[in-house]
């Protein structure tokens, strides 16, 4: 049988003088650093950015001066303006609930001159007598579409079709009117290589006269 053996280990006090030897003792090993580290020294600034910093200051250092003196008077121009921004903003806002809108004057319905509308049909009646209709229905269009441009520049464009003066909303309905039957015409000729009688002719014909010469009537 084994045998152990106990014993109690007894635990002193320190010696307050050992242990303060021991710290000096630390504390004067140099291998051992106990102060803080000084700071890193900052670069140089370079000699081009010190330029431009006097270079700023030369330009904006008067502005920021003038600017500090008279801001006293100059935050209650900016607080004004900002009233003002703001309460044209507010009436942006409400004028359509406060005001009554403007009646649109009525513009006057273009129609082409009497005389320039007898001419032509007299030219377009000559060549339908020669048995070119569809020399006429062209002649019709080209001509009716210049007098359009010429009186009203802008209203169309010279090289407008018949079939976009017909759905043109600027243009009174009797002309849109009897620019739709004058299409129909120049595009049975140009498109489906139809050749146009005397009916069809006779028809744009009438759709212009009635328009152009309403005021004959």
């Amino acid at each position: 049988m084994a045998h152990v053996t106990t014993g109690i280990v007894t635990v002193g006090r320190a010696n307050p003088e050992s242990a303060s030897e021991a710290w000096e003792s630390v504390r004067a090993d140099s291998d051992i650093q106990f102060q803080p580290l000084p700071p890193p020294e900052p670069p140089e600034t370079p000699a081009w950015l010190e330029a431009l910093n006097e270079f700023l200051a030369d330009i904006f250092g008067p502005l920021a001066q003038a600017v500090a003196g008279s801001w006293p008077v100059l935050k209650w121009v900016l607080l004004a303006g900002g009233v003002a921004l703001l309460l044209l903003l507010v009436w942006r806002i409400v004028e359509p609930y406060v005001t009554t809108p403007r009646a649109k004057e009525p513009q006057e319905e273009w129609s082409p001159d009497t005389q320039e509308a007898l001419a032509l049909l007299e030219d377009a009646d000559r060549l339908a007598d020669g048995g070119d209709f569809a020399g006429a229905v062209h002649l019709l269009l080209a001509r009716s579409v210049g007098q359009i441009a010429a009186a009203r520049p802008g209203l169309v464009e010279p090289s407008s079709t018949a079939r976009e003066l017909a759905g043109q909303q600027s243009l009174p309905a009797k002309a849109r009117a009897a620019f739709a039957v004058i299409a129909t015409g120049v595009e049975r000729s140009l498109f489906a290589l139809q050749d146009l009688g005397r009916d069809d002719w006779e028809r744009a014909r009438t759709a212009y006269s009635d328009f152009a010469l309403e005021r004959l009537a």
